[in-house]
């Protein structure tokens, strides 16, 4: 398929809106990318199924949701993206004490409308900047919790149209990790389109409170009045991504205008002061975990190992991909 053409499919009786040539930069949290073939934002979940029943078989689709740690080339994206924010936008809590959440859902709503319900564990979900969809696909989370922990089964979409349940079973969850397990790596390529949480009952206004606590350690920590996205790489297990960054004398190191981490705010930010590109923010995030390679070598050769040896992983924030 010759992805400079237009979709070879017709939109008739589809209710959402299929754009062309989309600037990714409007998408993303960083405000750079280039821009996406296409874009389609689907009315609501049945809209999106009916979308995937006409896309062309190999048509590359990516889903994204508030583009939150997701950092787009400068030479955009081919084939479709489709924006699940304020499309999968269903949130309710039903039998049993099931919070059904859909993949659009910004995380920080789930959070309240759970202490809306008097139910505690969610909290966390108020420091997490995108939506359902992109917690579920990367295992977003803080403040000592992750999105897994609660999850009691998912609604996903496959490329035909088809939509099943899966349990948590069908697959292998770690640290900022989630794919489908060996067992199950035979289904076609397919994207969360919902979730159900189970959240312990208890006292609503405490989860309030730890919410509005969360929240004002985010203001208080991170930029956002600037175009950023947070957290750029994963912590390393038994360390933390800032004492490393610190330890090789990254903290504040520069590549043309990107910065490696803020003295005034946290210092695993990638503010975008300058609004270089992609390709510039790449460039910082690979020269500081490059730079921080070369310096924990030095540093175990004269310590014998130890501490030292834990390794810069970029992951927090991802490059386009299949769902962020």
């Amino acid at each position: 398929m010759d992805m400079s053409e237009p979709l070879a499919m017709t939109t008739h009786g589809l209710r959402g809106e299929l754009r062309l040539d989309e600037p990714m930069s409007r998408h993303t949290s960083w405000r750079v990318g280039g821009a996406a073939d296409r874009a389609y934002i689907p009315a609501d979940l049945d809209d999106l199924v009916a979308f995937l029943q006409r896309v062309e078989p190999n048509e590359p689709l990516h889903f994204v949701g508030l583009g939150s740690n997701l950092l787009v080339r400068d030479g955009g994206l081919r084939g479709t993206v489709v924006f699940t924010h304020g499309a999968l936008r269903r949130l309710e809590l039903q039998a049993g004490g099931l919070l059904y959440a859909e993949a659009g859902v910004a995380s920080p709503k789930v959070a309240r409308q759970a202490a809306l319900h008097e139910l505690e564990g969610a909290e966390f979900l108020a420091g997490i900047p995108g939506t359902v969809g992109g917690a579920l696909a990367m295992n977003a989370g803080c403040y000592g919790s992750e999105t897994w922990r609660w999850v009691e089964k998912v609604l996903v979409v496959d490329h035909r149209g088809e939509a099943r349940e899966r349990p948590v079973s069908d697959y292998d969850i770690g640290y900022r990790h989630c794919a489908l397990s060996r067992a199950t790596t035979g289904a076609d390529e397919e994207w969360f389109a919902a979730a159900w949480f189970r959240f312990r009952p208890g006292d609503g206004h405490a989860a309030r409170a730890r919410i509005k606590d969360f929240l004002s350690r985010r203001i208080a920590t991170q930029p956002l009045e600037m175009p950023n996205a947070g957290s750029v790489f994963r912590n390393p297990p038994g360390d933390h991504a800032a004492r490393l960054i610190e330890s090789c004398a990254l903290k504040g190191a520069r590549i043309g205008k990107r910065k490696s981490g803020s003295s005034e705010r946290k210092r695993s930010d990638e503010a975008d002061r300058f609004r270089q590109g992609g390709g510039a923010v790449r460039r910082t995030v690979r020269g500081a975990r490059d730079l921080h390679s070369v310096g924990h070598r030095c540093a175990g050769r004269a310590a014998g190992g130890g501490r030292g040896r834990a390794r810069l992983r970029s992951g927090a924030a991802r490059t386009a991909g299949p769902q962020a």
